[in-house]
């Protein structure tokens, strides 16, 4: 892709999020999000009805009159993207692949962010961390965001949660607002997500196409497995072939739901044809 087209493409998606974020998200995305706590922010002479608790017994002695300390929320966070950008990310059976939703979910996430002036920062992963960029503020830095996650191309096809979270875990050491985009089409990272969602907080947002739950009865026809390379012949008339994906298929789903669950972390499941605006909007005022 040359830079002309890379550019037009980057802000087309700019347009269609900052104004998702700028009039939708924003103020669910502040409300939904706490700060990391209280701060100090004034003195004040007391007033009737103040908390006799909030008292600062230092001042009051030296102006021989009731003085309070003020505080208000830290509301500054860290906001960090972890997308999965492995092979089957490149799927797509309706008018756009996967790759392209969590490319707007991720910008319309990280422009929310930007309006409450927090920091954001980007995981690129396969089966290994393909890039690390870390947290800062504005516009510019979002945009920086948005190319590599449409122009990036990772060494790896191939997908592995478990080493995103630990790396997660490794870097990031103050409390973060993490939003781990993926199709989870894989397991055995409930141990590291466990660990992770003790110090952050994480949602799980699941992007899947219709395509992917049910395997079409359409003859023997040749499959690529995206992630591994692999050609296979698949007679697809065969009930039991269609009923053992359908299967591996709902494990996997089932899979994330319950380990999210179980370590209190919240998740979201969008497919590419509906509106992620709902879906993201809806999760938020549930919070």
């Amino acid at each position: 892709m040359d830079t002309k087209e890379l550019l037009k493409k980057v802000r087309k998606i700019e347009i269609k999020t900052r104004r998702l974020s700028d009039h939708i998200f924003s103020g669910e995305y502040h409300t939904s999000f706490k700060g990391r706590g209280m701060t100090f922010s004034e003195v004040r002479q007391y007033q009737y009805g103040d908390d006799i608790r909030a008292i600062d017994w230092n001042v009051t002695a030296r102006y021989n009159e009731p003085y309070i300390k003020v505080f208000e929320e830290e509301r500054e966070l860290t906001m960090l993207l972890m997308v999965d950008v492995s092979g089957s990310e490149s799927f797509g059976s309706k008018n756009q692949f996967k790759k392209e939703i969590v490319t707007e979910i991720a910008a319309t996430l990280a422009f929310s962010a930007t309006q409450n002036n927090d920091k954001i920062g980007l995981i690129l992963f396969s089966d290994e961390i393909e890039l690390y960029i870390p947290p800062k503020k504005g516009r510019s830095h979002v945009l920086r965001i948005i190319r590599e996650l449409i122009e990036f191309e990772p060494k790896s096809k191939q997908t592995d949660v478990s080493q995103a979270l630990k790396f997660l875990s490794g870097t990031q050491k103050k409390k973060a607002i993490v939003f781990l985009i993926s199709d989870f089409m894989t397991d055995e990272y409930e141990h590291t997500l466990k660990i992770a969602s003790k110090k952050h907080d994480i949602t799980g947002i699941r992007v899947y196409d219709i395509r992917e739950e049910k395997m079409p009865n359409v003859g023997m026809v040749s499959m690529l497995d995206a992630e591994t390379g692999q050609t296979v012949l698949v007679d697809t008339s065969s009930k039991s072939v269609r009923s053992n994906y359908e299967k591996y298929y709902q494990d996997k789903v089932k899979y994330f739901k319950e380990t999210f669950s179980k370590s209190g972390s919240g998740t979201v499941n969008t497919r590419v044809d509906e509106s992620y605006v709902t879906k993201l909007l809806g999760y938020f005022k549930s919070r």
